[in-house]
């Protein structure tokens, strides 16, 4: 290299230099991100995985307000969970999930979501089947709430229910707990879990009200979008016949007669 330098013009060399410089400072920086990533990410079992790039939040806005219903509807009456995952504290959420996996009676890899979760993420929790011990209460709420977290779906336990309500935090799970937990691990962040049932990757959209909780694939959301807005507008024209009377549909007794059950 040193032939190199020594070829040029002694301000061209000087120039050359600086700039390989950086580059060989550029080169340690990215290995430096690169092992600090891969530190982060841990075993299997026990790992923090990053995020995958945020939907739009033009996306994520239309999802706002949707029924869950609906929004199942919309996906062929798939991608919803089961009954046992509840409203806890009356308020709705929707937001891109972020997905935990908790060692039963462990809540460890928990604090470390509230860390990384960014404002109107909502925590996807897997408890591996612990209805024992809640994994999230009103301190841990209070951390979620100040950081403009979307909500929190626990396939498991929570507690601290009235103080939970009085932050006005969206809340879901599958049991009501006064019993705690401890925070040793393992655990992962941002993996495939299932959750009421249902599969639940990093990043796809949740939609949750009284009704119970949907998942939309991230990948599919903006598809989702467009059927849930043909769907909307049949609604809506349905509504408008049976206010001007027509209550039941045409196509009822049609059907009945192609299955036989009426002339």
């Amino acid at each position: 290299m040193l032939g190199i330098w020594s070829s040029m013009d002694p301000r061209q060399a000087e120039t050359a230099q600086r700039a390989f410089a950086k580059l060989e400072s550029a080169d340690i920086i990215i290995r430096t991100d690169d092992q600090r990533i891969a530190e982060m990410a841990g075993k299997l079992g026990f790992r923090i995985l990053p995020s995958p790039p945020r939907l739009g939040a033009d996306i994520i806005a239309r999802f706002q307000g949707a029924a869950s219903a609906n929004v199942a509807d919309a996906m062929g009456r798939f991608h919803f969970m089961d009954p046992g995952i509840r409203s806890r504290s009356g308020f709705a959420l929707c937001g891109p999930a972020v997905t935990v996996l908790c060692r039963p009676a462990d809540n460890l890899m928990l604090h470390k979501a509230l860390d990384v979760a960014q404002a109107g993420d909502v925590l996807v929790v897997n408890t591996v089947g612990c209805m024992t011990t809640a994994v999230f209460g009103d301190l841990m709420c209070r951390t979620a709430a100040a950081k403009k977290l979307g909500g929190i779906v626990v396939d498991g336990a929570i507690r601290d229910v009235e103080g939970i309500a009085a932050l006005r935090f969206p809340a879901f799970s599958r049991a009501v707990t006064p019993g705690s937990c401890d925070k040793d691990g393992p655990g992962e962040l941002n993996v495939p879990i299932a959750c009421g049932g249902t599969v639940v990757m990093p990043g796809d959209v949740i939609v949750g009200d009284a009704d119970g909780v949907t998942v939309v694939p991230r990948d599919h959301a903006e598809e989702v979008l467009h059927v849930l807005d043909e769907l909307l507008e049949r609604e809506r024209k349905r509504a408008l016949e049976i206010d001007q009377g027509m209550l039941i549909r045409n196509d009822v007794d049609d059907l009945l007669r192609r299955k036989g059950v009426i002339a």
